[in-house]
Parts: structure tokens; sequence; C-alpha cells
């Protein structure tokens, strides 16, 4: 298993490292002003610097499975994990190389089960950033973790499809330039287990899709990939828009989550490094009862802890990479339950220690602590809660020490084991 930096990898990475701090992270006060201040969910610069990425080649960096004709640079995941750090540095920042969620997710399942029409319609256009789309899975009325109980119908009626439901946190759903979504419903109530339900594309201009409110996340709204509850009101469709095989939304979903968090952790630990930096600069320079904060063991010990924990989850998401790339995600479920597990902790962590190192100012909109802190929050219930994890890893144990010799006999004391035979 060799996790070092291809020659292309390499390349890419001084290229958008270069990028981002000269045509990026200059424009972030106007990208303040322009989102935050004036309510501009797109603003004018950001096509700018898109188009001018796009000319350089830094384009579509995180789609291993692009065709020759596509516009973007195929890395493959292990390759990507060196360019996605530094797309995490700043939130918007992947906006720029066309790698944003839900896009990118949306794009690679379309690529592994669109039809030519549908890839002709959706995926080009998604490719070229011309719109974007979102993913309507999640519900209200139900736990969603366990994706079973979702009910929004998808029923049969001659060559179309009706679907009824109401879904939430459906990203993007309301941003201006969202064009279609995927979404997932029950079509099949008498299927066994895993079979009932499939997955739909369905254009947002659609008769009864209906933007219902946008949620706020820990009482912050973002208009960039708004969070929105949408209902689908008698929404007729086409049965062109199938997406894969009707009853195969569970397989089509497992193979766009994978990757999807897999790149939720890189940037996480992009924005991860930049808080360790910033904890580093601010114990350097802030003086608490007559001492520079460095001095005192405590900010050592936070600043030397994340550290650690950002270098162990490098590792483990490099290492999921590279099974990615060389099998698939079924030989990575284990490691993708892993790093959806430990990086958000990671990332939780050194927010909340940035949050002690800078005091006051940690818990404004005048740093960037407050909404890593709510972004750990969320991740830790997106694409599947701590708990599902959890208890998928349990059962991976379990299955793997199923055929090897008990272990008690041999290291354990006590009437029966071998020490005292």
């Amino acid at each position: 298993m060799d996790l070092s930096p291809s020659p292309l990898a390499f390349e890419m990475r001084k290229k958008v490292e270069h990028f981002f701090e000269t045509e990026i992270l200059p424009r972030d006060p106007e990208w303040r002003r322009e989102v935050h201040e004036n309510g501009n969910p797109w603003p004018d610069f950001l096509s700018e610097l898109r188009a001018k990425a796009k000319s350089q080649g830094l384009w579509n960096l995180g789609l291993p499975m692009l065709d020759d004709s596509d516009p973007g640079t195929r890395l493959n995941n292990l390759e990507y994990t060196y360019v996605a750090d530094v797309m995490g540095r700043l939130g918007w920042s992947s906006f720029v190389f066309n790698c944003q969620p839900p896009d990118v997710p949306n794009a690679e399942i379309l690529q592994q089960f669109g039809s030519p029409e549908q890839k002709e319609r959706w995926l080009v256009p998604l490719l070229n950033g011309e719109f974007r789309s979102t993913f309507a899975m999640t519900e209200p009325a139900v736990a969603s973790s366990d994706a079973n109980n979702i009910e929004t119908t998808i029923e049969s009626d001659g060559d179309h499809y009706v679907i009824n439901g109401r879904k939430w946190w459906t990203s993007n759903a309301s941003h201006p330039l969202c064009k279609f979504a995927i979404l997932v419903g029950l079509s099949d109530p008498e299927a066994e287990r895993g079979r009932g339900h499939t997955m739909v594309l369905i254009p947002t201009d659609t008769p009864g899709f209906i933007v219902e409110r946008t949620l706020s996340v820990f009482g912050a709204k973002d208009i960039t990939t708004p969070h929105d509850q949408v209902l689908f009101d008698n929404v007729r469709i086409p049965k062109t828009n199938l997406l894969g095989t009707e009853g195969g939304g569970f397989l089509i979903g497992q193979a766009r989550l994978g990757p999807a968090r897999i790149q939720h952790c890189m940037r996480m630990i992009g924005h991860g490094e930049v808080m360790v930096r910033l904890m580093l600069e601010r114990a350097r320079d802030r003086v608490a009862f007559g001492k520079p904060l460095q001095s005192y063991s405590t900010v050592q010990e936070w600043i030397a802890e994340s550290r650690l924990e950002l270098e162990q989850c490098k590792l483990m998401l490099q290492k999921t990479a590279w099974l990615v790339d060389n099998f698939d995600n079924k030989a990575a479920r284990r490691e993708i339950s892993m790093i959806k597990l430990a990086v958000p902790r990671a990332y939780s962590n050194i927010a909340d220690r940035a949050v002690q190192v800078f005091g006051g100012m940690a818990v404004s909109d005048d740093s960037p602590f407050a909404s890593a802190v709510a972004s750990a929050r969320v991740m830790r219930i997106a694409d599947g809660p701590d708990e599902v994890h959890l208890r998928t890893l349990f059962k991976l144990e379990q299955f793997a020490a199923k055929d090897e010799p008990a272990l008690s006999p041999s290291y354990l004391r006590g009437p029966g084991n071998s020490f005292l035979e």
C-alpha cells in the first residue's frame, strides 16, 4: 500500500495551493460582503474565478471516472486527498474548482448509472458548471438513519411516475442555479428489505416541486448551499427519468455515499489545519497574566493533541481512498465508517480547543470557529449518524473474528484456561 503522492498529485497540489493563495484567499473579504451582508448566493467574481480555474485545468478534480471528452483532471481518490484539504481551508473555495457538494457525488452516480440521454441532459452541464443539483433523501416524519423507513412514494402511472412526499435537508434545492433533484422514494412497499426503493431524476421546475422553507443550522442559514424542506405534491415525471433500475435505490446510494463521506472528511482535515495554525499564532502573540499563551502547558497540550489527531485522520483517510481506488467501496466499508467517525470527532475537538484559545472572538463570526463547531456537530449526524457507523464496525469485527481460533484459553487465567492446565 503506497500512500505517497503521485507525480500528478504533487503537481496538482502545487497548482491548487498557488491558485488558492493568490486568487481565492484575497477575495474572502469580498465573498463575506457579497454573501453574508448582501445575500448574494453566487457573486459575479465567483464565476470569474471558476472560468480562470477551468482554463488552468483546475476543474472537476474529485471525479476519477471522467470520460476523455469531459472537462477536468482525472485524479483518483488518493490523489484527490492531496488537493481537497487545500480547498477545505475556506468553505467556499471548492466552488471555484467545481468540486462542491452535493454536485460532485450526484455527478458520480450519473456517471455510473445514468443513461446516455440522462448524461447528456444532466451530467454534461453539471460537469461544465452550468447549473447545480440537489439530493432528496432525508424525511422529517421518519428516522431516516434507517433508510428503509423512507416513505415518499414513487407510483407507476402508465409511462410516468407520480411522486408524493416531503423531504428535508435537501441541500441546494432553493439555489437559483439548481436545476434537478435526485430523489430516493418507495416504489414497492411489498419488496424485501433494501429492494423497495428507487431513485429518479426530477427537474426543479416540475409542477408540484415546492420548496417550503430553508432550514437553519444551529441558527445560521447557508445561502450558498441552502438546506431546504421540499414538498413533492403529485410530481409527475416520465419513466425515462428512472436512475438505474427500480428497486436499486439503495445500491446507488451506497455508491454515492462512499466517495461523499471521503470528500467531506478531506475538507474537514483542511480546515482543521487552518485552525491549528491559527491557534499557534494566537498562542504566540496573545498575552495573559503576564505570559504568552504558548507558555501555558494546557495550550501546548491542546495544539499537540490537535496535531496528533490530524495526522492520524490523514493516514486513515488516505488508506480509505487507496482501498476505494484499488478495489471498491465495499472493500473499504470498514475504513469508510472509521473515517466518518474519527474525522468529525477530531475536527470537533480541534474547533473546541480553538474556541478556548481565542475566547470571545471565537464565538462570533469574526473567526471561523463558531461555524466549525456547528459543522462538526452536524457531521456526526449527516451521511449516517455515529451510532450507525459504530454498529457497522461492530458487525464487521464480529465477521472478521468468526473463523479465528478463540484467544481466551491462551490469554486468560482461570478455570478451563491453559494457564492452569
